[in-house]
């Protein structure tokens, strides 16, 4: 039986139909994929890892500065390396080609050459963008933070390096995530490493960026994808896998400087000269237990020059939280890594990309994966019986008694005045109970209870939420005992 009209028809009447009836469904607002809200007790424990980390960048001495969200499309191209097919690219306005930054590290480069700054210590926290299959609950998003630290400048070797390396110590131990190590390698090593192995020079960035997987792929998949995707002999391949099975410290870097094939590339043996002092300064600044010399280590961004790092977890992580920050899984046995939390590395050439005569600022720096950190802490808190305080409030205005709504309000305008964090209730006459529990739930450490009496005596009766203690306190020297008994709040 013959309905009467062909199918394009018939497609494009169901389509005008859908068109007019769905804006009448009512269907929930959504977000866009792979970018997620965050609630008052998500945002308490971001704020809280955020100041850790800010600490840590001033303790080190660091200036911020800030960037625009979008750059011109010729400022990020060809910066990542297999990673620029995740630039966000966005539609021709004013004609002007813009991409969303996918990280902080190209437009400082930018920021510095536009700017003709040769030396600066800086940190960067801001949101950036790839275009990359989220996966939620493995922690890969589309839009998420970074916090970045650099030291751009010409300085004598490694010593700026090794004070990157402890700033990510310190970071991660204030933050208490749990064990981690910092893996060490030289793009130098690597280059040289390849080049005795027989890998052509066309191919170093990319055999770099296979080898760079190896913290999530098998040494098999990893030789199967260089010699069957990207060419490489199986021979090259082999020798490779000798050498990036090799960890230690300042003597793996003296004995690779005896080795037979290492010893002539001169590039390999400068690497390995500066690691050696690395590990000297690294002794002195007291973070060698966490530090690992690492050949596996590549990086796969075009950018690196020299030195690279990478900050892993090593004990058990929760499911959702058991991938990088790019969303790759990761096995999460005890002992085993369980994702990179920080990276950074030295990249001496960057700058000098924008700069129009080519003068090139030597520069290096970490960025913490925060999204990740932050997952970990989430979930921690989760595990945890104690609450997450989601407010600073130090105190409660309330009454005892009816018809003193007035006189709340004015006590509170004095606190507020004296820069006490103060809350009261809107409603005329609460019960001192309700008053009471608000403060139960919110966390809020002290009330100050108002009444007729307290009114003529001129004090104020000061109760300790947790303790239920109270205690009388004159006016005048309320604000400061409140500030003498929350100055940790």
């Amino acid at each position: 039986m013959s309905l009467g009209c062909d199918r394009p028809v018939l497609y494009c009447l169901c389509t005008i139909f859908l068109s007019l009836a769905l804006p009448s469904l009512n269907l929930p607002p959504s977000l866009s994929q792979g970018t997620r809200d965050y609630n008052p007790k998500q945002m308490a424990i971001r704020e809280r890892v955020f100041n850790t980390i800010i600490r840590c960048f001033k303790r080190h001495g660091a200036e911020t500065i800030d960037t625009p969200v979008f750059e011109l499309k010729e400022t990020l191209t060809g910066k990542y390396g297999e990673d620029s097919k995740l630039i966000y690219d966005l539609k021709d306005q004013g004609g002007e080609l813009l991409s969303l930054r996918y990280d902080l590290t190209v437009p400082f480069a930018r920021y510095l050459a536009m700017n003709k700054i040769t030396n600066i210590k800086r940190y960067h926290i801001a949101k950036v963008y790839r275009r990359d299959n989220p996966a939620m609950t493995r922690g890969r998003y589309r839009e998420f933070y970074q916090c970045d630290f650099d030291i751009a400048g010409q300085y004598d070797p490694m010593i700026p390096d090794a004070e990157c390396l402890k700033i990510v110590h310190e970071i991660l131990s204030e933050l208490e995530l749990g064990d981690f190590r910092i893996k060490v390698n030289d793009r130098r090593i690597l280059d040289g490493m390849f080049a005795v192995c027989g890998v052509p020079d066309d191919k170093f960035r990319t055999i770099c960026s296979t080898v760079d997987k190896l913290d999530k792929m098998s040494w098999e998949d990893v030789k199967s994808e260089m010699v069957n995707e990207k060419g490489l002999s199986e021979e090259a391949a082999d020798q490779i896998g000798q050498y990036v099975s090799m960890q230690g410290g300042m003597d793996l870097a003296e004995r690779l400087l005896q080795d037979a094939k290492m010893s002539q590339s001169k590039q390999a043996c400068a690497g390995l000269t500066d690691m050696k002092q690395l590990f000297s300064y690294l002794q002195l600044f007291q973070v060698t237990d966490k530090v690992v010399f690492d050949l596996s280590l590549a990086r796969g961004l075009d950018y690196y020059t020299g030195v690279i790092y990478e900050a892993i977890l090593t004990q058990n992580c929760p499911v959702n939280v058991s991938a990088t920050q790019n969303g790759v899984d990761e096995k999460a046995e005890e002992g085993v890594s369980v994702g990179s939390v920080a990276g950074g590395g030295r990249y001496d050439g960057l700058v000098g990309m924008f700069d129009p005569k080519g003068r090139k600022v030597p520069c290096v720096g970490v960025s913490i994966g925060i999204e990740r950190v932050f997952s970990i802490m989430e979930q921690k808190a989760e595990a945890s019986a104690r609450k997450v305080r989601t407010t600073e409030t130090q105190v409660m205005v309330a009454s005892a008694q009816k018809n003193l709504l007035n006189e709340r309000l004015r006590l509170t305008a004095e606190l507020w005045n004296a820069g006490i964090k103060t809350e009261v209730m809107y409603k005329k006459n609460p019960k001192l109970l309700s008053q009471l529990q608000h403060c139960e739930d919110s966390g809020i450490p002290l009330v100050a209870i108002l009444g007729e009496q307290e009114l003529k005596d001129g004090v104020v009766k000061l109760r300790t939420v947790h303790s239920r203690e109270e205690v009388d306190v004159s006016r005048a020297e309320l604000a400061e005992e409140i500030k003498k008994r929350t100055s940790d709040v």
